[in-house]
């Protein structure tokens, strides 16, 4: 594909504001708005009026077109020049240059001259393709976004694009222990550890997680059934052994759809040479599949944990009692990983892991215990590897420990960076993203990578977790019907899952629109189970959206007495809604209450939803100007939830705003806010392969 000339002043002025910034990853429409002195929406309206382009696809043309450049005038590698013209990931760059282009970068410098008059004519009477390729794509996004629901199933690659991903998927399968020794396990399981890890770091493979191929440890199942369970094309297996001072390896790289190994080797070396063979076993599996690996990612596959090898035995031993996270494991695996600090003060690796064990014997205690503990051993591990993603794990996850959640996010993005294929980071900033600092955008988007990385499950129940937490993520991001389609896999593969029936309750009414049956689907599970307080708030919530104050009350005054009794600080949020029931109960003494604490509740809001929370108080309190003046500031947000468009105009203290002259223009902005973030999204998600 050529690139067509784009006229106007305002485009120059956009290209030059680009190209000022061309080598920062993180300049985007936000950025651009900024420099250009308007709006974001203004900036989105005016490029697709002069290019029929969003945004982000006019800066990434953009970026392209100084790729093309480069490649054509100077004499630097792929690698190089994506970097210098903000992209974060070479295989990234790669992907989009031949959607762009039609054939990869590497292939610039061998055009023909016949070839590049091809191109040149190309350029000024565009193909088919180029003329209504957006037309295309806008047809077909929802297609590609049903395609995915898919892609977990041995599904032949029918597009360049999904080849080149499923080529580069891999699974290391657990190392057989060939020595008599049964001790020496802990050895072997390292060699397979370090092999998974020196291959995560790599952003051009899609790398399985530990925890879905442990369950392979003793199977009898054959290469493609193993391979179609875990959606790879490629499988690791290997064997070992010490023999006193010798370290004996066997490993074969196998293509799974011909089950036949593309690379074998066996290695006969010293202990001492250990690190080393470590790494030119990742460097060969890489090359045998034609991983593109960095620079960078090349210096952090090399890099030696430690100098010394008791401290890395000690560590070696460590892992197994450490990946339990009981409190009987972590509690084996301390003493062993001190030890190997005793042996190397600065072994970073060692003190990052004692950090998140203690972090995880803390985890459910009222009083912590250990706070001190985990931030001293966090501060070591970066202050001796500060490029070490389990370094930045164990700093966000004291960060987390103490609740301040953005700071934790900067070492968690950090981390991933370092290792991109990290299905740990993955989780948590997925968790964060749902629950601590809402972003449904960046929730869908670490839930959807999480299962790309995790799918293979060790149970069913943890699988029935997997897809309940994707399916949560797509409907808060209003994908009602594929939402619908991963709950119903979670019930599939645990139908006693705790909160999948309460989520796909919800789901149901996103799509029908019908609270009674919500509600009926929700006293279900409260028969189940009557002390869920979740339940109980939700049941009281559907009551008092369809003006039953009276079943509200029975509901929530059960609710607010359970809280109280527990010292609990569960759903503050929904208090203005309790007070509004308890005065149409004739308890006004009461009500107060739950209104002084719901306007406490607003002064410490720090979420996106401040604004909204602040204009329900207003409505509560008459000042109907001011509570439409907060719904205009939340108009400008992005990235909520979709409930908050289901329910706002539900909720009976929105009545009195529907008479307001600017209520309508309001309330369609921020529906409109709403759907241009998930086009955004879903465009975002495409171009990363997510979707």
């Amino acid at each position: 594909m050529s690139d067509k000339p784009i006229q106007g002043d305002f485009i120059k002025q956009a290209e030059a504001a680009i190209m000022e910034n061309i080598s920062n990853e993180q300049f985007g429409v936000s950025e651009l708005a900024e420099v250009m002195n308007m709006s974001r929406s203004s900036l989105l309206r005016k490029i697709k009026k002069h290019t029929q382009l969003s945004a982000s696809q006019f800066i990434r043309q953009v970026r392209l077109q100084k790729g093309m450049d480069m490649l054509q005038q100077t004499s630097l590698t792929v690698s190089e020049i994506s970097y210098q013209v903000g992209f974060g990931s070479t295989s990234y760059f790669i992907k989009c240059f031949r959607e762009h282009y039609g054939y990869p970068p590497g292939e610039v410098g061998k055009e023909t001259e016949a070839g590049k008059e091809t191109i040149a004519t190309e350029s000024v009477q565009p193909s088919f393709r180029e003329q209504y390729q957006w037309k295309i794509i806008g047809v077909t996004a929802l297609i590609a976004l049903v395609a995915f629901l898919f892609y977990f199933k041995n599904t032949p690659a029918s597009s360049e694009v999904s080849q080149v991903e499923i080529e580069k998927s891999i699974a290391v399968l657990p190392f057989k222990n060939e020595s008599s020794d049964s001790s020496n396990l802990y050895f072997v399981n390292g060699l397979m550890e370090s092999a998974l890890n020196n291959l995560q770091k790599i952003e051009d493979l899609r790398v399985i997680s530990r925890t879905s191929v442990e369950k392979y440890r003793n199977t009898e199942k054959g290469i493609p059934e193993i391979a179609k369970e875990l959606n790879v094309n490629y499988l690791v297996e290997g064997s070992g052994q010490r023999v006193d001072d010798q370290v004996l390896l066997n490993i074969q790289l196998i293509e799974a759809s011909t089950d036949k190994p593309i690379w074998v080797e066996q290695y006969s070396h010293k202990v001492v040479d250990i690190f080393a063979l470590q790494n030119e076993v990742a460097r060969k599996i890489a090359n045998a599949i034609e991983a593109t690996v960095t620079p960078a990612e090349l210096e952090q596959i090399e890099k030696k944990p430690t100098e010394n090898l008791l401290a890395y035995d000690y560590y070696l031993q460590a892992l197994d009692p450490f990946y339990s996270r009981t409190q009987e494991g972590l509690n084996t695996a301390i003493p062993l990983f001190e030890k190997a600090i005793e042996e190397d003060s600065q072994f970073a690796l060692a003190h990052a892991n004692l950090a998140i064990s203690y972090y995880f014997l803390d985890l459910h205690q009222k009083q912590k215990q250990y706070t001190d503990v985990i931030n001293n051993y966090a501060d070591k591990a970066l202050l001796y590897d500060s490029k070490s993603d389990i370094s930045l794990i164990s700093k966000a996850l004291y960060y987390m420990h103490t609740g301040e959640y953005r700071l934790a996010l900067p070492h968690l993005e950090k981390a991933l960076e370092y290792n991109p294929n990290s299905n740990a980071v993955v989780q948590v900033l997925s968790s964060l993203y749902a629950n601590s600092l809402p972003n449904t955008a960046k929730y869908l988007k670490y839930a959807l990578m999480g299962i790309q990385l995790d799918i293979a499950a060790n149970d069913s129940v943890t699988k029935s977790y997997i897809y309940l937490n994707l399916g949560n993520a797509l409907i808060q991001t209003g994908f009602t019907e594929e939402a619908l389609e991963y709950i119903d896999k979670s019930l599939d593969y645990d139908e006693n899952n705790y909160f999948a029936p309460y989520v796909k309750a919800y789901i149901l009414y996103a799509r029908d629109k019908d609270l009674e049956q919500t509600k009926q689907l929700l006293i279900k599970e409260l028969q189940k189970d009557s002390t869920r307080l979740d339940i109980l708030q939700e049941v009281a919530k559907l009551n008092y959206y369809q003006e039953d104050y009276d079943n509200a009350f029975i509901y929530y005054k059960r609710f607010a007495e359970a809280r109280k009794n527990n010292a609990l600080n569960l759903f503050p949020q929904e208090d203005i809604k309790i007070g509004v029931v308890y005065e149409k109960m004739g308890l006004d003494e009461e009500a107060a209450g739950f209104f002084k604490s719901y306007a406490e509740y607003c002064e410490k809001d720090q979420s996106i939803y401040k604004p909204a929370s602040i204009a329900m108080k207003y409505a509560y309190e008459g000042k109907i100007d001011q509570a439409i003046e907060q719904l205009k500031i939340f108009a400008a947000q992005n990235n909520y939830q979709y409930w908050f468009l289901l329910f706002l105009e539900k909720d009976p203290l929105v009545e009195p705003l529907k008479k307001h002259p600017e209520y309508d223009k309001v309330v369609q902005k921020i529906k409109d806010r709403f759907w241009e973030n998930q086009a955004e999204l879903k465009k975002s998600l495409e171009d990363q392969g997510l979707l």
